[in-house]
This record gives C-alpha cells, structure tokens and sequence, in this order.
C-alpha cells in the first residue's frame, strides 16, 4: 500500500503565508520560506504554496518565490496561482518547483490541463478545485472562492484526469478553516471516481480527522494549514498517531 502523504499548506497573500476561515479573515502566519523549511525538517512529506491572490488581482505568482523555497527545502513542493500558461508554469519549473497547481484558469479553459500534461507530464500537473456544497450539489469556485459557478464538481474532476491531470486538490470551501474535519464523503466520491491521487484540503482541526480522511474518504493525502502553522499538532506526532491507528505514512 502506498504510504498516505501529510501535505502543509502555505497560502501566500503579498509575500507573507496568511490563514482564514471560509478563505476570509486572513491572519498572518509568518513567513513562507521559513516556514517552509521548519515543515521540510519536521517530517512532511510534500508542501504546497499557493498565491491565493494571484488570480483575483491578476498577478502571476513569482518565480522569485519558487527559487527561494527550492534552496531551503529538500522535500517536493508544489506551487500555484495565477499560472495561465504553459509559459508561466515552464518559469515556475526551471526555478525549482516540482509541481504547478492550476485552478481557475484551466477552468476557463479545459484545453491548459492538456496543454500541462503534454508539456510536462501528468505527474507535473495538480489541479486544484475549489468546491461548495450548494442546493444538494458540490459547485466549482472560482478566483479563490469568490466566483460560483455552474460546473458540478464530478464531471469536473473527471474531465481533468482525462486531459491528463495527474493529481487533484479537492478543497471543500465549506469546511475551509473550521476545524471540524474533512469533507470525508465528497472527497471519498472523487477518489473512488478516479484512478489518480486525491488531496483532501479544508477542515482539519484534529489527527483523528486526518485518520478519517484516509479511511473513510479514500484520499491518498491530507493537507492542512493553521494547524501546523500554529504548531496545534506536530507532524510528527501525526504521524506517530497514524501509524499506531493502522495508517501507512513515512516516518
């Protein structure tokens, strides 16, 4: 069985790592390399940074960033925000990033996810989708949450990993910040609809929560964000838990 994946989160807003609730009232969590390389030294397995107001303010996410974090970390990281082109994530490459995570672009235009995956390879390619739970239906949102759409999270999520994504972020907006637990049926949907890694995002508040989210969502990783920035839980400590509660992880 392939080991499940502890992933801190790093969402970036004018060069500093900030957290909120519901992706509002953001607070400062300090600084996104240090931070970074405190995460890589602790246990975890991969990081993700995400310029959470690229998109919306229609700035791409600096390269500068990228080459920082790839010289203080020796784990694999992801990167994303405001990537719209093949050119952009080619940058965000060559300066170190080993992934790129695209979002509202590629759902503006499916033909990115493609163009990524011929590009660079599948395993290059994270998207990421941000999802609500509306009218009995999980809907794709957009520039950080703040655009709804009428795309359902499904057939959304399915269309990806046959463009050639090869992994998916799942972040439930509706339990984003709240320290009540993962949405464990919507991600466990996702993950027994496709053949590729599913990250579980949004909700972490406890380790029985992370536990949950591999047994009873199916997903392949856990990330999270103000827990670990404010060291509630240790990732080590996590993954002490996980391993006696029968979960395969790397220590």
């Amino acid at each position: 069985m392939l080991a499940k994946r502890i992933i801190p989160c790093l969402d970036i807003k004018d060069g500093r790592t900030v957290k909120g609730v519901n992706f509002v009232n953001l607070r400062d969590a300090g600084d996104p390399v240090e931070l970074g390389a405190r995460y890589s030294e602790e246990g975890a397995d991969e990081l993700v940074f995400l310029d959470i107001t690229a998109t919306h303010e229609k700035r791409k996410t600096l390269a500068q960033l990228a080459r920082d974090i790839a010289r203080h970390l020796n784990i694999p990281f992801t990167i994303g925000g405001g990537i719209r082109s093949v050119e952009d994530a080619d940058v965000l490459l060559h300066s170190g990033a080993d992934k790129i995570s695209i979002n509202s672009a590629a759902v503006r235009r499916p033909e990115l996810i493609s163009e990524m995956a011929r590009n660079f390879g599948s395993q290059f390619v994270v998207l990421a989708v941000d999802a609500k739970y509306v009218d009995g239906e999980w809907y794709v949102h957009l520039n950080g949450g703040r655009i709804k759409t009428d795309i359902a999270l499904m057939p959304w999520v399915k269309e990806a990993q046959d463009r050639g994504a090869g992994e998916i972020l799942f972040t439930s907006m509706d339990h984003d910040g709240t320290k009540a637990g993962f949405a464990n049926e919507a991600t466990a949907r996702i993950s027994e609809a496709l053949s590729i890694p599913v990250i579980a995002s949004g909700g972490a508040g406890t380790m029985e929560h992370f536990k949950d989210v591999f047994t009873d969502g199916k997903a392949d990783a856990g990330l999270a964000a103000s827990i670990f920035h404010f060291k509630e839980i240790e990732i080590i400590d996590l993954k002490n838990y996980l391993r006696e509660e029968g979960v395969t992880v790397r220590v």
